[in-house]
């Protein structure tokens, strides 16, 4: 039976072509999927709906912080959301993966699973990619105190109660350190957990490419 008491929350901005196997994917898995289009001009919203997920929009782009801190309060409206799992739109991340974070959580008590690509040996981002992201894991590191070996990874499963404490500010790519900044003042339980990200020539063409890590690591000076 698919589980019921998670919510899937997806940031979507024109990723028309792909979205709809992500969902369909996700959906013999997960009762409840939420995508939060964030301006998209492609027809993705319509994609996603067709495919069977909710949506919520933004009228206009404001970037991925912003749609997961909508995704999120919109996930929290509902009495059944016991677990929110964040997961990319571009087909990056693996529904085995999420399920077994939700399992490690319940089994083992831990209110934020954060998954990395970087306690095994399955993902191979490209040497000049892993020397970016590995520095903007050190950056993340000492601005959050925590010590984590992914630090920029959208894959991630949040219990309700950490998920009532986080308030995302930062709207374009220093969400994810101020995520984990905000995670990590809850002081609740926390463990990575080993994933495999899929990097496929459209997930590079779309975002995935050394231009965004180093726009990363640019985001996280400046802001």
């Amino acid at each position: 039976m698919p589980d019921s008491t998670s919510w899937i929350v997806i940031p979507l901005y024109n990723e028309a072509s792909v979205i709809g196997d992500v969902i369909m994917n996700l959906r013999p898995r997960f009762t409840h999927i939420v995508c939060v289009d964030d301006g998209s001009t492609d027809g993705s919203p319509e994609e996603a709906a067709r495919a069977g997920a909710h949506v919520v929009h933004h009228p206009v782009n404001l970037g991925q912080g912003a749609a997961l801190q909508t995704g999120i309060e919109y996930a929290l409206t509902h009495d059944s959301c016991e677990y929110i799992v964040t997961f990319d739109a571009d087909g990056q991340h693996r529904v085995e993966d999420a399920v077994e974070m939700l399992e490690t959580a319940r089994s083992e008590g831990a209110a934020i699973i954060f998954g990395s690509r970087f306690l095994d040996d399955r993902t191979n981002p490209g040497w000049l990619k892993k020397v970016v992201l590995k520095t903007a894991i050190r950056v993340t590191n000492l601005t959050t105190g925590m010590k984590l070996t992914d630090a920029h990874n959208g894959l991630r499963v949040i219990r309700r109660d950490a998920a009532d404490q986080i308030d995302l500010k930062q709207d374009r790519m220093a969400h994810a350190t101020e995520i984990v900044l905000e995670l990590g003042r809850t002081g609740l339980p926390w463990r990575e957990h080993p994933v495999e990200l899929l990097y496929t020539d459209y997930s590079k063409g779309k975002g995935q490419s050394v231009l965004n890590s180093i726009n990363i690591l640019v985001d996280l000076v400046v802001r």
